[in-house]
């Protein structure tokens, strides 16, 4: 029986996966060609399934409350811990930085049109900030009922933006070619940070329990959904133009306004930015939910209103900072998302399951998700390829995304 809070886990788990970086797969993808880019997205979805399985294994044996700074610390000692923290606290960091300048910017339009003055850009930061920041420090029960309610209205959104886009589709389109070859190394880092959800696990855990059969329902239809919804749009973003076409849009904006102006209807770029601020606010809610969570568990605080608060601070405050005074310095850090990633949701959680079956003899019951030390050593070599290919579009040895 699929209760109350594993559905909301669910969504929150989607919802945390389905960011606006979704927007940016038809871009990053289009030199691909539609197999190509199918093919890339089911192993990506694959690799990042498999981990988080690893992941249920290795909390089975801790604690509810634990998070990545306890099960490093416990599994791989101090210097596991180190790098645990280093990777989380710098990849959620530049994430939620990201967000609030980026749902800072868009509130601050919403809020001078609404009002017909001109507000300051760093007040729409700084709402944005108290605002979700508020909900999180209220707890994942209220996480939860909030994410139900954007994640449903951003699906509705969607079934809009794809029953207008799909008669558009045209089938010569999807079985186009890849044009380059590089191109496939330089997507596979943004194919692979689209399924990013990992920090999330252990607020999931604390919320859920311990209950493996329920947390691997999660884990699996939770991330199954974002792949669902990817490879729809990745037939309708395909579909309606040519690759060229698609590589020849300059960015998310190029991209809008090219689909806009092939639909002849504007309407459906006021849609897609609709679901980007959607999709902007319930990843940020899962990114920053994992956040605070890791900081209670790091800095040993409990459930009060007090220490709450001093937990909140700690994960809202010094991103805000940046978003508001150096926004260009973590703008610039997610290019290292996906090495970043690979450490935290792949890297770690191979390293821990690999300690912990060598420390403990596997008794009857317990939980080991199957492929034994082979399923370990493939997703390792995947984690070395993905920092791979990043390292060779840092060092222009493969052509760069548009």
């Amino acid at each position: 029986m699929i209760t109350n809070k594993t559905i909301g886990s669910m969504l929150i788990i989607a919802g945390t996966t389905i960011g606006a970086g979704m927007l940016a797969l038809p871009i990053a993808s289009a030199g691909l060609g539609f197999s190509t880019a199918i093919i890339v997205l089911l192993f990506a979805w694959l690799l990042m399934a498999y981990t988080a399985l690893l992941m249920l294994e290795v909390h089975q044996h801790a604690c509810t409350e634990a998070t990545l700074n306890t099960l490093a610390k416990s599994i791989l000692g101090k210097k596991g811990q180190i790098i645990a923290n280093t990777s989380m606290i710098f990849l959620f960091y530049a994430l939620c930085a990201a967000y609030i300048a980026g749902g800072g910017s868009q509130l601050q339009v919403n809020i001078s049109d609404s009002l017909g003055i001109d507000v300051a850009p760093q007040v729409g930061s700084i709402a944005f900030a108290i605002i979700f920041g508020s909900i999180i420090t209220l707890g994942t029960a209220t996480v939860d009922k909030v994410n139900r309610v954007l994640f449903s209205i951003k699906i509705i959104v969607l079934a809009i933006m794809f029953y207008m886009l799909t008669p558009h589709v045209q089938t010569r389109h999807l079985l186009e070619m890849p044009l380059e070859q590089g191109l496939i190394i330089s997507a596979i880092p943004v194919i692979f940070t689209s399924f990013g959800f990992h920090g999330s696990i252990p607020s999931v855990v604390k919320y859920i329990g311990v209950d493996i059969k329920s947390l691997r329902k999660v884990m699996i239809i939770g991330s199954a959904l974002p792949l669902c919804i990817y490879l729809f749009w990745q037939v309708v973003s395909q579909g309606i133009m040519s690759q060229s076409n698609l590589l020849d849009s300059e960015g998310l904006t190029g991209f809008i306004a090219s689909v806009s102006t092939i639909l002849n209807t504007p309407s459906i770029g006021s849609a897609i930015t609709i679901f980007a601020d959607l999709a902007l606010a319930t990843s940020f809610l899962g990114v920053s939910l994992g956040l605070f969570d890791f900081f209670s568990d790091t800095l040993k605080r409990t459930d009060s209103k007090r220490d709450r608060l001093i937990t909140a601070s700690v994960t809202f405050i010094p991103p805000l900072g940046f978003a508001l005074f150096y926004p260009q310095g973590f703008i610039a850090a997610l290019g290292y998302a996906a090495i970043a990633l690979v450490v935290l949701a792949v890297f770690l959680p191979v390293a821990m399951v690999w300690v912990q079956r060598k420390q403990r003899s596997s008794n009857e019951g317990d939980y080991q998700v199957k492929g034994g030390v082979p399923a370990l050593a493939i997703a390792a070599t995947c984690g070395v390829a993905i920092i791979g290919a990043q390292l060779m579009q840092m060092f222009n040895l493969v052509p760069s995304l548009s």
